[in-house]
């Protein structure tokens, strides 16, 4: 499915929201919650999956849906439509704990991001959300991160959240060590390994 073009301004410093304007028509997705004001126009629904496959049977729902309680959200996604009659109208989304919000195009990202389990803010409708598996199951154990993340497909917007201060490093056959708290997503090309320090803390290498 191709997603909504949607538009979008970030707002705030520490504690930040991204406003979504929406044609008639255009749909964003969020997780239950994280909305925080809509404009007259925009109408909501509570469903059961991301709506990327809108052929989808009962199962495949449940099953996507189910997925979602692996990783500690909630089973349901909340659906924002402009409904049309007022022209564009706005929604706006933030996080419950202060942070920054990072707008990803998915088509510059090689249309999918691996994002922390607690990660993902909102998405253009046609945005598909599946948990991925660390495969370096080990790495799981030792990170004290579990083994599921999120995984983001398609080519429209989405936006993550982290809290704190985020910086975005590219590298070219280089490792970067980091701490296993600090990292808030990255594109499915890079390897990762989890390592320990003298001290018995873990630090992640990419």
């Amino acid at each position: 499915m191709v997603s909504h073009e949607i538009d979008y301004k970030i707002f705030g410093d520490d504690i930040q929201f991204v406003e979504i304007e929406l044609d008639p028509g255009e749909t964003v997705i969020a997780e239950a919650g994280a909305m925080v004001y809509m404009e007259q126009g925009i109408g909501f629904e509570v469903k059961m999956g991301d709506g990327s496959t809108p052929n989808q049977g009962l199962m495949g729902k449940l099953l996507s849906a189910g997925s979602r309680l692996i990783t500690g959200e909630s089973l349901f996604l909340t659906h924002f439509t402009n409904q049309g009659g007022f022209g564009k109208s706005r929604v706006a989304f933030a996080a419950p704990y202060p942070g920054t919000i990072i707008p990803v195009d998915l088509k510059q990202v090689k249309n999918n991001l691996i994002v922390q389990k607690d990660g993902f803010l909102c998405a253009a409708l046609g945005t598909r959300l599946t948990v991925t598996l660390n495969q370096k199951i080990g790495s799981g154990l030792l990170g004290g991160e579990g083994f599921i993340l999120q995984k983001l497909e398609g080519d429209g917007k989405a936006f993550i959240h982290a809290g704190g201060t985020v910086i975005e490093r590219q590298l070219n056959n280089e490792t970067l060590r980091i701490d296993t708290g600090c990292v808030v997503a990255f594109e499915p090309t890079l390897d990762f390994d989890i390592e320990t320090t003298g001290s018995g803390l873990s630090k992640k290498s990419f």
